[in-house]
């Protein structure tokens, strides 16, 4: 809520966003696909995501744009210099290891869904550079889904390897994040179960792919 804050993550935001459009662009090829399922969402939302590459981050951003994204991470990565001020501009928020700082951290992520924001989630919860299968799902970004009865957006991140034209002229790898169909909570389960059934349906939807 601190003027000054968002002044500058807006400014920040605004700077950084051509600059890692280009980025991604040029160095991965990165390309976004299913962006109209996710153009007509007007309330909160969770998008979760493999956690594949140092930059899948920023994709994210960038496939939902031009809706900020608000992202969680470790509480570690808030000690490193200079990158703890950078990931705070670019709204993230820390996920903390004492168990006291919990609630508040609940109700700041409840609290941005309520106000129609996006947060990600990593559900597989650490990074595996280049792993081509999704991994066990923690059960963190349903738990909040189904507190706020909001929609789960999966988004899949893949690595495509370039197709050989001839013997001598081969296209580039490049890298695509595909957008899935919202997948909603089922609201006649019990809040354990329903958390359980999205989690599946996600999973299930992002193995699909």
């Amino acid at each position: 809520d601190n003027f000054l804050f968002n002044t500058f993550s807006n400014l920040l935001y605004c700077i950084a966003y051509p600059i890692l459009l280009f980025i991604t662009k040029f160095f991965f090829g990165f390309k976004i696909e299913g962006k109209e399922n996710i153009e007509n969402l007007t309330t909160g939302k969770i998008t979760v995501s493999n956690h594949v590459h140092p930059l899948d981050c920023t994709m994210v951003g960038l496939a939902n744009a031009p809706q900020k994204t608000f992202y969680t991470s470790l509480e570690s990565n808030f000690k490193i210099p200079v990158v703890r001020r950078i990931i705070k501009l670019l709204n993230t928020v820390p996920i903390p290891q004492n168990i006291k700082y919990t609630k508040a951290f609940m109700d700041s992520i409840d609290e941005l869904l309520k106000n129609n924001k996006t947060v990600h989630f990593y559900p597989e919860g650490s990074l595996w550079p280049h792993y081509d299968k999704i991994r066990h799902f923690k059960n963190g970004a349903f738990d909040f889904a189904v507190r706020n009865n909001v929609p789960v957006i999966p988004m899949v991140i893949k690595f495509n390897k370039g197709k050989k034209i001839n013997n001598f002229i081969k296209t580039r790898n490049t890298i695509s994040l595909i957008i899935q169909k919202p997948l909603y909570p089922n609201k006649l389960l019990a809040k354990k179960d329903a958390i359980l059934d999205l989690k599946e349906r996600v999973y299930n939807s992002m193995c699909s792919k």
